[in-house]
């Protein structure tokens, strides 16, 4: 049961972090930026979801043991 909450839950945070990156990406075109760096934004963005993903994930780690 605890794998596929863990599972579920990385799924969860990886597809939010897609949603965050492509919304990124597809305001910053209609903002007049280049594609690339329209898709410096997006990455930028995705890493920036995951990277809180787990600085909450490690918070809340702390807090329970």
């Amino acid at each position: 049961m605890t794998v596929a909450v863990v599972l579920l839950t990385t799924a969860l945070v990886i597809v939010v972090a897609l949603l965050a990156g492509a919304t990124a990406g597809k305001l910053a075109r209609m903002d007049g930026a280049t594609y690339p760096a329209a898709l410096t934004r997006a990455a930028a963005t995705f890493a920036t979801v995951i990277t809180l993903a787990t600085a909450v994930t490690t918070a809340l780690a702390a807090l329970f043991t």
